[in-house]
């Protein structure tokens, strides 16, 4: 007999007025999808079915704001082969790799003078791996991911690629966001908050965008790795989630927190492709 999937704690939905933001008119929010990788649903959600494999994004978002642009993340690299090659063996699985961030840039013929930095969700290798055609550009991180990038065994790959960007280290103020405590408002205009959730990782980022339409976003990172996440209400397996994530109590609290927001805005895993629907990708804006 099957037993009941327990739920993450949520007290109920935000109803209140979404924080204050002033974004540009001219502020865009682009999706660079640089390939896959496989993991059964069993494997990726609690209640998953075994037989259901998910094809698991591999993507970075670009932030287009007058005073700079933003990369989220960086996708699989030129070099994802080795850089899989570096992970314990049962982290490894089928993959598969179309253009990198650094390609796409270059087909789109963007100004790459515009760039102002990659943004981490955390440094794990499939959020990390394509900084390795990104060199040059600087790397926006936090102190709590920075160690945990430079010392955990999760970093591994993070190492291998980052040698050749400077660091732009942030810190959070003590300033509340939709729940989160601690968060940096990048152009001081609420258009890019990024907060700290941590529970995955040290130092493990939510970024939320208000885009001038109106529209509103979460790119979430791994707080959960598919959409089932925030609509069902639950973490991942349990051996999984012990594999994964540092601090499961404090992972939980920020799941709640975005689960709070399923109705208020565009929720994106960093993992669930179809999370990613509607917003435009670098090819087709350009």
């Amino acid at each position: 007999m099957n037993q009941p999937v327990a739920k993450i704690a949520l007290s109920e939905p935000f109803t209140g007025p979404l924080p204050v933001a002033d974004p540009p008119e001219d502020m865009a929010v682009l999706h660079l999808p640089t390939g896959t990788y496989d993991t059964r649903a069993a494997f990726a959600v609690r209640g998953g079915s075994f037989f259901d494999v998910r094809h698991f994004a591999a993507s970075a978002v670009l932030i287009q704001h007058p005073r700079g642009d933003l990369l989220i993340d960086a996708g699989f690299g030129a070099d994802v082969d080795r850089h899989i090659a570096l992970l314990p063996w049962y982290e490894r699985a089928p993959h598969q790799r179309t253009s990198t961030v650094s390609d796409q840039l270059d087909a789109a013929g963007y100004d790459r003078n515009r760039l102002k930095g990659v943004v981490l969700t955390h440094a794990h290798w499939d959020h990390a791996s394509g900084l390795d055609t990104l060199a040059g550009t600087p790397l926006w991180m936090n102190p709590g991911e920075l160690k945990y990038a430079a010392t955990h065994p999760g970093g591994k790959v993070y190492r291998a690629v980052s040698g050749g960007h400077r660091i732009r280290e942030y810190t959070f103020e003590k300033r509340p966001y939709l729940g989160f405590e601690s968060t940096f408002d990048v152009h001081g205009d609420g258009s890019v908050v990024i907060a700290l959730a941590g529970g995955h990782t040290e130092g493990s980022v939510v970024v939320f965008v208000a885009l001038p339409s109106g529209q509103r976003y979460a790119f979430i990172g791994d707080l959960t790795w598919q959409s089932e996440g925030i609509q069902r209400r639950v973490e991942r397996p349990w051996l999984l989630a012990t594999i994964a994530d540092q601090d499961r109590e404090q992972l939980r609290r920020g799941l709640s927190r975005v689960i709070a927001l399923e109705d208020r805005m565009q929720i994106i895993p960093s993992h669930d492709l179809g999370s990613y629907a509607g917003l435009p990708t670098l090819a087709t804006a350009y």
